[in-house]
């Protein structure tokens, strides 16, 4: 544990980043290349729980999914079984990488996941393992960022971890434009004011009312993971004042 910034530690993951070049699907090369990064600070001593999105599969309610005929709460549903099928998959990496793991469903489906019971993951992650938070809240119309607020919360987290394809919060997306600035630090109150797309305006209020502090940088650098959670200048860091 020594040197180590943060002992416990939510990290929020997108569906998307799962895709990689591909858009869609499941990337085997990226979700190894996630449960290295992963392993990386579990050996170091820190513990590990992850919420992740299931945007490269399903993104609950979206235009495609009006098209289709489907109303929002269904849509969410679908989203939150998409996120499922993300956790299992990671869950299998992760144990092929020699790390134990269990997910936890905010939908109860006992043949494939076990269901969150918050002392339950409180005990996994004091034995070393990582807990993979599935399904979102459980309910239609809160996103996985959400999700990842209140399960950090509930678990004691020291901090979330957002990881993003980019280097932190900019001004503009830097892919389309080169004279976005970098922001290093953030307050929670700037994120809402300045409309920036870190996580929704909901899972933003609930770590300012808990002073929670986040964490956005690039997971797809090796060995960024384990430099945030050692407290290196990685990124953004977004808190009170």
């Amino acid at each position: 544990m020594q040197g180590l910034n943060y002992k416990r530690i939510l990290l929020k993951v997108s569906g998307e980043a799962l895709a990689g070049e591909n858009k869609c699907g499941i990337d085997p090369d990226v979700i190894n290349f996630v449960s290295r990064e992963i392993k990386s600070v579990i050996d170091a001593g820190t513990e590990v729980a992850v919420v992740i999105g299931g945007g490269n599969i399903f993104r609950g309610f979206s235009k495609s999914s009006k098209g289709l005929g489907i109303e929002r709460s269904q849509g969410d549903y679908m989203g939150m079984l998409a996120t499922v099928i993300n956790a299992l998959a990671l869950q299998a990496s992760l144990e092929d990488n020699g790390v134990i793991s269990r997910v936890q469903t905010a939908i109860a489906m006992q043949q494939v996941a076990e269901p969150y019971i918050r002392r339950r993951a409180l005990r996994h992650l004091e034995k070393r393992r990582v807990v993979i938070f599935a399904a979102g809240t459980g309910n239609p119309y809160f996103t996985t960022d959400t999700a990842a607020s209140l399960r950090a919360m509930e678990i004691h987290a020291d901090v979330i971890l957002k990881a993003t394809r980019i280097e932190g919060v900019f001004s503009d997306d830097p892919l389309l434009n080169a004279q976005a600035v970098k922001f290093e630090r953030l307050t929670y109150i700037d994120v809402l004011n300045k409309n920036l797309k870190v996580m929704d305006s909901t899972s933003i209020s609930l770590c300012m009312d808990n002073s929670l502090p986040i964490v956005v940088f690039n997971l797809l650098v090796p060995g960024n993971l384990l430099k945030v959670v050692k407290g290196e200048p990685i990124g953004t860091v977004i808190t009170n004042p």
